[in-house]
């Protein structure tokens, strides 16, 4: 009976081949606990962050991304319910940036379409702004997949990402014929009214819904009314956003209506296709209604699917 000679060389060599095997393995497990306890570590101090917002569209979207806020709007419009008893610091057109700048905020978010009006009254405090471009529901979309990795939540981005995305499918699915021809109309009070165009967000959504607006643009989101270009137009559906006070506007819009012989002549008039888009469900800037507005917007454009 013979033995195999035993080798000490062969021995240690898988000695230490099992060696170095747990060797990395514990590399391994110590690297990624270190990346877990930095993961929490980087959440906490996100979770801590003193934040403020200056609209009601942007604290829905914090909301629904599950974040505290230190700091939201004065508003008649209904706040999500965590943001209840939180500091108000005025309203969205004119907040004041004494209140803003006595809660200590680590980060403003307003929208960037009031920069012009925030602007110098932010730097004279030092007061740091993150303008959020909310026009079109692509943007909103980047802007939950933004903060959703800025703060930990991506999860939640997701989610409401993935509502937004079904609700455009759904519009799609409506659409049958010929696009019809929509006029988006943004009342103000005791000034009028302005045309949204289709770099509107309301002009985004008639876009997503299948509609083409009647006033296409370069880069403006909204124009100036004159019944020379208007009575070129032959709208098949018209919209009227009251934007702000719409006690207001909608008499505001029915008056114009009634005294300016332009709107007879519209196909939209003559065959009662005039809808008033109301808060909270329609806004200037994209929120987190998205799914119903685009939903109502696409009925109105194709009633019979």
């Amino acid at each position: 009976m013979h033995h195999q000679p035993f080798s000490q060389g062969g021995f240690f060599m898988h000695a230490r081949k099992r060696l170095i095997i747990i060797l990395l393995s514990l590399l391994v497990l110590i690297g990624g606990t270190a990346a877990g306890v930095r993961y929490l570590v980087n959440r906490q101090v996100a979770d801590r962050q003193r934040l403020v917002v200056t609209t009601v569209a942007i604290a829905q979207i914090f909301d629904k991304l599950d974040i505290n806020l230190v700091g939201v709007p004065t508003t008649a419009q209904t706040l999500p319910t965590r943001y209840q008893h939180t500091a108000k610091i005025g309203g969205a057109m004119n907040p004041s940036v004494e209140k803003i700048a006595a809660l200590n905020p680590s980060k403003v978010y307003a929208v960037s379409t009031l920069k012009d009006e925030y602007s110098s009254a932010f730097k004279a405090q030092s007061v740091p702004v993150t303008y959020l471009k909310l026009d079109t529901v692509a943007q909103l979309k980047t802007t939950l997949r933004q903060l959703g990795h800025e703060y930990y939540r991506t999860r939640q981005a997701n989610a409401q990402t993935k509502k937004i995305n079904a609700a455009i499918q759904a519009a799609k699915t409506r659409r049958h014929g010929a696009k019809p021809k929509v006029l988006v109309l943004m009342g103000m009070p005791g000034a009028g009214y302005l045309i949204a165009t289709d770099h509107s967000y309301v002009g985004d959504l008639v876009r997503l819904a299948g509609g083409q607006n009647v006033y296409a643009s370069h880069g403006q989101a909204y124009l100036s009314p004159s019944n020379e270009t208007l009575a070129t137009k032959h709208p098949d559906v018209i919209l009227r956003l009251a934007h702000a006070m719409p006690s207001v506007t909608v008499p505001q819009f029915n008056k114009e209506f009634q005294d300016n012989p332009v709107w007879a002549k519209m196909p939209a008039v003559k065959n009662h296709r005039v809808y008033d888009l109301k808060q909270p469900t329609f806004n200037a800037s994209a929120n987190m209604k998205v799914p119903q507005a685009l939903h109502q917007v696409s009925l109105w454009l194709y009633p019979k699917k």
